[in-house]
Formats: structure tokens, sequence, C-alpha cells
């Protein structure tokens, strides 16, 4: 069991780490490649990219590791995140730049089978504290990624990309030998209907007591990518933050995201309960990015992060809660599901807030945070619909 667990953990933390170490260097590579200063609409295309390959293929993977087990769906992913960081290491030109995050979109899209593999063979009362950890290594690929990205960046923008492709070839590796399947094929015949990655919405939609969860997701999941689309720019605009410090800022940021989901989930839910965990990692994101808006020092920044930590306590508790809401044959293609709400999230939240940041970068670049304060109380009411019971949907 625990070596199983360990690659998929390594798994989820490279992922972490793909996504992470773009972020100190997407405006340089950006540059690099376009010729012009001017790029804050581009890396909101570019992260929307990302995230929308991630809408349209979570499902159909979800969905395929039902049928043709968890295993071989992880090592193709695993193989092609590989082959892409070098693509992306080379890339000369803007277009193939974005082939390269269109593909590093599909092969991220296997989170949703992770997260099945873990509920196949975690019971029920251990859930909630794997999906911490599950969270807590997503956060240590989000330390690491945006240190290697800011430091190695500075050395060569292009170098972070070799470096992802070397980790994610060795846990490629890893699965292979070790990595056992966690769930028996279903066996059934794909249907074409099933690869439209709006089938599996609309089963889930059809479902009342699914929609308040996938909204859930959907809002919070948005409200966290402010933090990937706009900390460089913010850091640049108000610090003067070189590479260096945009890593070194977002991989403390990381630090206590870690901390955070490895040990606070499960005693706030044991004590709190699932509905008030849930509302207090709000409270905490809502009251760290308040403080944000109106920083002017470096210390500052690394002062609040702490309290940033509070956001991530509820998310474990959610994810238990899902999978309680179906049957186990339909786990992979339910969490296909709640990844594809996280990615349709992720797809408006970087167009949102880029348009949002481009309009008051001029006068207040930190309004961007209390905007981001605003999606975060908009889920309260949503959350307070959440019902808190088994069910068997088939």
């Amino acid at each position: 069991m625990k070596k199983p667990l360990g690659v998929i953990f390594a798994a989820v933390a490279l992922d972490a780490v793909g996504i992470g170490l773009i972020f100190p260097i997407l405006p340089r590579l950006i540059e690099d490649v376009t010729h012009t200063r001017d790029v804050v609409s581009y890396i909101g295309l570019l992260t929307a990219l990302y995230a929308a390959m991630q809408f349209v293929f979570a499902p159909v993977v979800g969905a395929l590791s039902d049928r043709l087990g968890r295993r071989p769906v992880l090592l193709a992913s695993l193989a092609g995140a590989a082959i892409d960081y070098l693509l992306m290491a080379y890339a000369p030109s803007l277009w193939l730049l974005v082939v390269g995050r269109a593909i590093s979109g599909l092969t991220g899209a296997n989170m949703s089978v992770a997260t099945a593999y873990i509920t196949d063979i975690s019971p029920e009362d251990t859930r909630a504290k794997r999906f911490g950890v599950f969270n807590a290594m997503s956060g240590i690929g989000f330390i690491l990624g945006p240190v290697l990205g800011g430091v190695l960046g500075d050395h060569w923008v292009r170098l972070p990309f070799v470096v992802a492709a070397g980790l994610n070839g060795a846990n490629f590796l890893l699965a292979l030998f070790i990595l056992p399947e966690s769930h028996v094929p279903s066996g059934e015949r794909l249907r074409l209907a099933s690869l439209n990655p709006l089938e599996p919405l609309r089963w889930a939609l059809s479902m009342k007591t699914l929609l308040p969860v996938i909204a859930s997701f959907f809002l919070l999941s948005g409200a966290g990518e402010v933090y990937g689309t706009c900390w460089a720019l913010w850091g640049n605009d108000v610090f003067r933050w070189n590479g260096y410090w945009i890593g070194l800022s977002l991989g403390a940021f990381g630090i206590c995201q870690t901390i955070g989901q490895a040990f606070l989930p499960g005693p706030a839910t044991r004590y709190l309960g699932e509905r008030r965990t849930l509302l207090g990692g709000i409270a905490g994101a809502c009251l760290a990015l308040v403080a944000m808006a109106f920083m002017r020092r470096t210390w500052m920044v690394f002062a609040v992060l702490p309290v940033i930590a509070l956001a991530g306590v509820g998310t474990p508790a959610l994810q238990s809660l899902s999978t309680r809401l179906v049957t186990q044959k339909l786990q992979g293609q339910f969490q296909g599901v709640l990844a594809a709400a996280m990615s349709m999230a992720s797809i408006v939240g970087p167009l949102l807030f880029s348009t949002f940041y481009m309009v008051v970068r001029g006068r207040w670049p930190g309004a961007i945070w209390l905007f981001a304060a605003i999606v975060n109380i908009s889920a309260v009411p949503v959350v307070l619909r959440l019902r808190f019971r088994s069910t068997s949907l088939a």
C-alpha cells in the first residue's frame, strides 16, 4: 500500500512542479518569443489554454481509467509530460509555446485518475487524511516548482523545463516498475459519446445533490487562480522582484499551504465538522487577500503567508465529501467531473483576473487581491447548501 501511494503522491507533486515552475519565468519566456513587454494578456491566455485542455480531457481520462484501469492511463500521462517539457525547453516561437502548454494541460488531466486511485485503495475513514496528504504533496510541488523556475530561470529561461522533463521521466520509470493496478477494468465497450467531455458533466449536473459540491469546487478553484496569474506581475510591479524573489515568495507560499494541508484538515474536520472547516478556510483566504492588497514591503508578504495556510484546510474535507456521493464504480467518472469543474474555473479565472489586473495595474495593483476575496466570499452561500451525508447514486 505504501509504495503505490508514494508513486501517486510523487505524480501529484510533479504535476504541481510543472505548473509552478512556469510562474516566475512566464513573463520573461513570453517576452523572449514575442519580443514585447506587453505580456499580461498572453499570460492569461496561456494559463487558460492549459486549463481548457484539462477541462476537455479530465472527464475522458477519468472515464477511460474506469474502463481500462488506472495504471495505463497514469503511465501514458507521465510519459507525455516528460516529452512535452522537452518541447517547451526548445520552443523557438509563440505558436510552439502554445502547443506545449496545450499538451501540458492534456497530460495534467491525470489528477482525476490519481484521485480515483487513492479512493480505490483507501477505506472511507482514512480518505480525508490521505486527501490532505494529496494536497500537501501538491503543495510540495508548488514549493519546488517556483523555486526551480526562479533560480534556474535566472541562468537560462528554458532550463527549468529540462529539469522537469528529467523528473517526470524518472517518475514514469518508477510507476512502470512499482505501481500496481488498483481498479478492475469494467471491460465495457468505450462509446464515442463517452469521449464527449460534456457528457459526464450532463450526468453530474442532472443530480441535484451533486450541484453544490461542483459549484463549490468551481468557485474556490477559480479564486485560487489569482495567485498563478498575477503573483509574478504584482511582485514586479509593487516590489520590483526578480525571478529569484518571485520563486522564493511562491515557494514560501507553498510551504505554508503544505503544512496547513498536511496537519490541519484531519483535526479541523473532527472538531469543527466539514461545513465549518470549509468556511474557516474561506475566512483565512479572505483575511490574507485583504492584507495583501495594502502591502508595500516585501517582509509583509512573508508575514501574512501563514494565514494563507488556513485557506487550504477546507479542500480535503470537500474532497472527502465528494467520494461519498457516488458508488465505487463511478468514482473515476465523478472525480473527472470535479476535475473538469476545476479546469473550467481555471479557464475563466486567469482570463478574468488578467483582464482585471490590466485595468488596475497603473493605479493600484493590489486591488486584484480584493477582487479575489470577493470571489471567495461568493462561495459561502453555496457551501451553506452542501448536504453532508452519504448517498449511493448509481
